[in-house]
């Protein structure tokens, strides 16, 4: 039987993101309600610039005021999509403790402070959901913290920024350079004005956070994670990954030892075989790799970001909150139980593609390889060419540790043979 009283959600924030959820809500009122079991109803939206136009929203709903909005006392789900660190941490908890539940897109807010915000709606027994906050509309958050609770998730590996992926996916099936890939993503409208949160990884990092904390039941902040751009990458950088069978992906990779008793997590550009699913992951679309003991390898993939799939994801945490809300119920909260150690980037072992400048002339790959050794890295493969005294050298190691293998280019830099280090990346996803 479906309750007559609607239960009522203020929208705090009405850009890209905001105004879809808005429209949806509007236009799928009945489908919302049947599935809810009660309707809901839009009872307020806070903006910065109230004068401008917002197509199919009452106007009486717009106010600047977006403290007074939460702190009304009759709102039962707060939705936040204003972005940043503040006034969304004090909005969430003023909510919060004025009796709503919250879902919120901020990721973040989430990889900074996400233990707080859990706290908070612990304290005042309310939910706080953010599927929206990785991945956009792709269902991530939720089967990790639900669907996989029964078992034991070992490594997330991943796509998670459409920008950096499209820029990348240009560079790779055009010959472009980094510029000009960024220049195109630019006027296609998938790259911002100031692409820095992006291309240098910062974007990504905060969702390798939220998805580590999630995936090891352990706190992991923004500080954790490792991070490095992709702006370095060059085109040379996909010829030598393809004469290895391999492209480049910028990556967030959360990975428990193997020991089991500390985490990683890191975002960086790296070379990924073409059989790998993540490989063939195109434009500017997300894909996100679980690997666990019992379900095994599983593959999340689909529009990582933009309005409507962001609100989609959005809306479906409004519906599971609303559903909580009628239960008299709430959903699961943090849950940091592990409280495993997150290891530096010292630590992390994998696998190098490192191209050098030298000198051609005998004796230059004996001691370059006598390097490697005498600092414990092991050589897969060594590729040579010269012409006219000079001469590139690419090695492909052994899994060996970031620590090890920066030991080992700071000694290959003081050989009078080798002229430079002309790009080192990692190689995952064997």
């Amino acid at each position: 039987m479906m309750r007559t009283r609607p239960l009522k959600v203020a929208l705090l924030g009405c850009g890209v993101v905001g105004s879809e959820v808005a429209r949806i809500m509007t236009t799928h009122a009945a489908d919302l309600a049947a599935r809810i079991g009660a309707p809901v109803e839009l009872a307020g939206v806070a903006v910065r610039r109230p004068s401008k136009v917002r197509e199919g929203i009452d106007p009486a709903l717009i106010t600047t005021d977006a403290t007074a909005l939460v702190k009304r006392g009759d709102i039962d789900v707060v939705v936040e999509v204003i972005g940043g660190i503040e006034p969304a941490r004090t909005l969430i908890t003023t909510a919060f403790a004025h009796g709503a539940s919250v879902v919120s897109a901020n990721k973040a807010l989430l990889a900074q402070d996400g233990a707080a915000l859990h706290a908070a709606a612990e304290e005042n027994d309310k939910d706080l959901y953010y599927e929206a906050a990785v991945a956009g509309a792709i269902p991530l958050i939720r089967p990790l913290r639900e669907s996989l609770a029964g078992d034991k998730v070992n490594r997330v590996l991943g796509i998670v920024n459409g920008t950096t992926n499209f820029i990348l996916d240009k560079m790779d099936s055009t010959g472009a350079g980094y510029q000009e890939a960024l220049d195109e993503a630019t006027a296609l409208g998938y790259a911002e004005a100031d692409p820095t949160a992006d291309v240098e990884g910062f974007d990504a990092a905060a969702k390798a956070a939220i998805l580590a904390g999630i995936a090891f039941h352990t706190r992991v902040r923004l500080d954790d994670v490792y991070r490095e751009g992709m702006t370095e990458v060059t085109s040379a950088d996909f010829a030598s990954a393809k004469e290895m069978g391999c492209t480049i992906k910028l990556l967030a990779i959360c990975e428990r030892a193997a020991d089991g008793a500390s985490v990683t997590a890191r975002v960086h550009p790296a070379m990924i075989p073409l059989s790998h699913p993540l490989a063939s992951v195109r434009g500017a679309y997300n894909a996100v790799f679980v690997e666990s003991d019992a379900a095994g390898q599983l593959m999340f993939y689909g529009p990582g970001a933009g309005g409507s799939p962001t609100a989609s994801a959005v809306l479906g945490d409004l519906v599971a909150v609303c559903r909580n809300r009628l239960s008299g119920s709430t959903g699961p909260g943090e849950s940091a139980y592990a409280a495993l150690p997150v290891s530096p980037m010292g630590d992390v072992v994998t696998r190098y593609h490192i191209s050098l400048d030298v000198a051609d002339k005998p004796g230059v790959l004996a001691q370059v390889a006598t390097v490697f050794a005498e600092h414990g890295v092991s050589i897969d493969t060594v590729r040579q060419q010269g012409k006219d005294g000079e001469a590139s050298l690419v090695v492909v190691t052994h899994r060996a540790s970031d620590a090890s293998l920066n030991g080992t280019v700071e000694a290959l830099r003081s050989l009078d043979t080798v002229r430079g280090v002309a790009s080192i990346m990692r190689v995952e996803g064997e």
